[in-house]
């Protein structure tokens, strides 16, 4: 049996959801989307379904009927803070996909050096400002990797995108069963 993985990006053309300077939440969900598929598919084999290309996306109420049937599905945000000190990884969703919020933000924080927020990177998706998240109440991961908001955090980010990737798909992949020794 194949695995199916969900690959979708928060916010849209539309919506450019947290922003720092020229950088978009939107436009860095979408770089993630992009690479972590690519990597997953290439190195791994794996089938992913995602909610578009390049820079486009699907709008959430499309995006959410991707989940279904899918082994894991994962929504690539940014998370933002009024206080520029802001840091950390973190993925929210039901408690059926804690493990998988913390396979996930552990990969991130050992690729980084990030601290893990919450119960070891999963948090609820009605905690804090959040309640009851669409993506999550249907069946998928809300992650957000770093926070936009946090200038050094960014800037890391933007240097090492591919090798941050790299680690979610391997944690992915590994997880699935399809990690290649």
């Amino acid at each position: 049996m194949s695995k199916i993985i969900v690959l979708t990006a928060g916010h849209s053309n539309t919506d450019p959801g947290a922003v720092n300077g020229s950088d978009r939440e939107a436009d860095l969900a979408q770089d993630m989307r992009n690479i972590v598929a690519s990597i997953l598919r290439d190195d791994y084999g794996l089938t992913v379904k995602t909610d578009g290309t390049g820079k486009g996306n699907m709008p959430l109420r499309e995006a959410v009927k991707l989940i279904r049937g899918s082994d894991v599905a994962v929504e690539f945000h940014t998370n933002a803070a009024a206080s520029k000190a802001a840091t950390g990884v973190e993925a929210l969703s039901t408690p059926k996909n804690k493990r998988w919020c913390q396979v996930l933000s552990r990969a991130v924080a050992d690729a980084t050096g990030w601290k893990l927020r919450g119960d070891g990177g999963f948090k609820p998706d009605n905690a804090g400002q959040h309640s009851r998240l669409a993506y999550a109440q249907a069946g998928g991961i809300v992650f957000e990797p770093f926070f936009i908001s946090n200038d050094a955090d960014l800037k890391f980010f933007k240097e090492r995108k591919w090798a941050i990737c790299r680690a979610i798909a391997t944690a992915i992949a590994m997880e699935v069963g399809a990690a290649r020794v």
